[in-house]
């Protein structure tokens, strides 16, 4: 009898080569750098267990990281013992929290934004000078919360154009104007010219609020979406400034999804996709952007990974003067 040959093995699928851009500037900026340095710092000088009021940055992997060198992450002061030294997170705290951590005789280190103070000077001063302040920012965010407790009575949070339409304020010629540092620049001139156009006597920030890092990583996000099919976004869901970069991607045209490792990928992204973006937000390290942009091409075709041009930030902040 004769055996009918084994049929040809099926030549084996090949992926189409995809590339990978990545956005410039992207990641770490100069606040976030000071804070997980500070944080370092005071576990080798001090000793674990370091305090640290709030995630230190809105990062699983850099709060995991510190935490198994022996940072342990509190909301309330109330939680670390009497005499245990605490680090305020870069988003900054309100002075009830200062209070209540002196109060247990807290050694407290301040990892605050020297971006964060500048508005909590600002809404200081214009507070002092009988001024109610209008912050522009999201409610619930730590930064938020931090600002508004200087004068939750005189401030007032708007989160949108709509919001503006509806407050209601106790003196139109003594208003002023402050932002969160990590909002959506363009969404933040529109709330201003909207705040403008009602309450024309309202005092403005002297310079814009929203601190350079957050604009010079959206405006990297544009130029991106301007060559990519896809973006993806290296950040964690409670990081303000890295969800901004989503909204102005996927504004821009570009499908983006946010991410915080390389597993959250699903290839089902990348069909059809020939480019494919990689940022990251400001509190995410650059092993997990090269991670990412490792797992775009096992998924979707090994293609060539290269860095946009733009801007190069140079901005260093000093330690505090406790730890130098």
């Amino acid at each position: 009898m004769k055996i009918a040959a084994a049929p040809a093995p099926c030549p084996r699928a090949t992926l189409a080569a995809v590339d990978v851009l990545l956005a410039n500037p992207r990641g770490f900026c100069a606040g976030v750098d000071r804070a997980i340095e500070i944080v370092e710092i005071a576990l080798e000088r001090y000793g674990p267990p370091v305090y640290v009021r709030h995630e230190i940055v809105h990062n699983r992997t850099v709060v995991e990281e510190l935490r198994a060198k022996g940072a342990v992450f509190i909301e309330d002061p109330a939680d670390a013992p009497e005499g245990a030294h605490l680090i305020f997170s870069a988003h900054g705290v309100s002075p009830r929290v200062r209070e209540a951590a002196s109060a247990r005789g807290l050694r407290v280190v301040d990892a605050t934004c020297p971006l964060v103070t500048k508005v909590h000077v600002e809404t200081l001063r214009m507070v002092d000078e009988g001024y109610d302040v209008v912050l522009v920012g999201h409610a619930g965010h730590v930064e938020v919360e931090g600002t508004m407790g200087h004068a939750p009575d005189r401030i007032h949070l708007v989160e949108s154009v709509t919001d503006v339409a509806g407050l209601d304020v106790p003196n139109p010629e003594r208003l002023g104007c402050v932002t969160q540092t990590t909002l959506s620049v363009d969404d933040t001139r529109e709330i201003i010219e909207a705040l403008s156009r009602r309450f024309p006597a309202i005092r403005l920030p002297r310079k814009d609020d929203i601190c350079y890092a957050t604009q010079n990583r959206q405006n990297a996000v544009k130029e991106l979406t301007a060559q990519a099919d896809v973006v993806l976004v290296v950040g964690a869901p409670e990081s303000s400034n890295s969800n901004r970069l989503v909204e102005l991607a996927r504004k821009s045209g570009a499908t983006a999804h946010l991410v915080q490792t390389a597993d959250d990928l699903d290839a089902a992204w990348f069909t059809g996709a020939r480019r494919v973006g990689v940022t990251a937000g400001a509190s995410a390290p650059e092993r997990l952007v090269a991670e990412v942009a490792h797992r775009v091409h096992a998924l979707a075709g090994a293609g060539e990974t290269r860095a946009l041009p733009g801007v190069e930030e140079r901005i260093v902040f000093q330690l505090p003067s406790e730890l130098r």
